[in-house]
């Protein structure tokens, strides 16, 4: 119990830390920017400490409220999550930028929908699998996360955002496979899944444009390679211990996004290798944290729910490290509690809270000595009895 307690003020700390990292990095990358096209070098910071502040207090709400109480409404979540997707692609809601049309506005505020709807489509799935876990090896049974994924992922789609949709295709890939998938029906619906993803690149001009210039950005270097050949000078030129905070070049109007999408960029650049790696050693933490949570978790639901918000920052972080390194096509996602966005900060802080929750509920369970949910046990009996 005293290590679990340990662990979760661990968690808190690095979560904490690595936004306070962002803020650092956000003020590096877009003071000048900001000054330019804002007349405030703080601007991104200012509506970055905002979502913040109102992250933090969804994180400790949230770790308040029992998570069991999103069983109840898991149809209402997923409802409110295609909700919002929908509601982006109405005129006078609709908050349109470099012709997407992806944010919610009501007055002067806006928020990304499909931020929420990650981790409303993992609620949803999560309660659905604990309920219905024998059906899972099924196609029958693996169909209702199928279709809510794929309707998700298509919404999201159309805003156009490939990079959430690939986000949210992965974690229900992910959370299908841990959910005890039969491994047929699973490479069945995997081997589509990665053949639909040329497919979207091709049938799109400027997703085929940004993966030729993914494949050879010198080609094009002033327009569809620009972005691709900056953001690799940048980690290029910090080198392994970079070349010193606030130092940066390509801030200078050089690396566009460089305050959100292409902050790592800019971090290895004033940091350089080593700093980067210890960015990316905080991340291991957090994510070694949120496994141990759903490995302790009481319930399925609990095992299943945790595992998916890890799972969303998991494959947020790699899809983010492999565009700004050139590793795929170029596409916007924010670096999770890194980047600016406000309501990016504020959902993912939500989810830790979440996480939280499934964490104190699972201590308090064991303080009670009633049985608890251990998922490797699970997987054991799963294997004796096909044998």
């Amino acid at each position: 119990m005293q290590k679990s307690r340990i662990e979760n003020y661990l968690l808190i700390f690095f979560i904490l830390l690595l936004t306070l990292i962002g803020l650092v990095f956000i003020y590096s990358a877009s003071s000048y920017n900001a000054a330019v096209n804002y007349n405030d070098s703080f601007y991104f910071v200012k509506k970055q400490l905002t979502g913040f502040i109102v992250g933090i207090v969804a994180l400790i709400i949230l770790s308040k409220i029992n998570y069991e109480i999103y069983h109840k409404y898991k149809w209402h979540i997923l409802g409110i999550s295609f909700l919002l997707l929908i509601l982006v692609f109405v005129p006078f809601l609709s908050v349109s930028a470099r012709g997407a049309n992806r944010w919610i506005g009501i007055g002067g505020l806006s928020f990304q929908a499909s931020e929420l709807a990650k981790f409303g489509f993992v609620i949803f799935v999560a309660s659905y699998m604990s309920k219905n876990f024998t059906k899972m090896n099924t196609l029958k049974g693996m169909l209702p996360v199928i279709v809510s994924g794929g309707c998700i992922c298509l919404l999201v789609l159309l805003e156009p955002n490939l990079s959430v949709t690939l986000c949210i295709g992965m974690v229900m890939l992910l959370m299908l496979l841990i959910g005890g998938s039969n491994l047929k029906w699973f490479v069945l619906i995997l081997i589509p899944a990665l053949l639909l993803v040329p497919f979207l690149i091709v049938i799109e001009p400027y997703r085929f444009q940004r993966l030729i210039a993914f494949i050879d950005p010198w080609a094009n270097p002033l327009e569809e390679g620009y972005q691709l050949i900056q953001s690799l000078y940048s980690l290029g030129t910090g080198g392994l211990f970079g070349i010193g905070l606030f130092n940066s070049r390509q801030k200078y109007l050089f690396l566009p996004f460089s305050e959100s999408d292409f902050i790592f960029s800019i971090i290895g650049e004033e940091v350089g290798l080593f700093g980067c790696f210890l960015i990316l050693l905080i991340f291991a933490v957090i994510i070694t944290l949120g496994f141990k949570i759903a490995m302790r978790a009481k319930d399925r639901f609990g095992c299943y729910l945790s595992f998916g918000i890890v799972a969303v920052i998991s494959c947020q972080l790699l899809i983010n490290l492999c565009v700004v390194t050139g590793l795929i096509p170029p596409t916007g996602i924010p670096l999770p509690f890194v980047s600016a966005g406000g309501s990016s900060l504020v959902v993912f802080l939500g989810a830790i809270g979440i996480l939280l929750n499934v964490s104190n509920m699972s201590r308090n369970n064991v303080t009670t000595k009633q049985g608890k949910f251990d998922i490797t046990k699970y997987f054991k009996r799963k294997k004796k009895a096909v044998n």
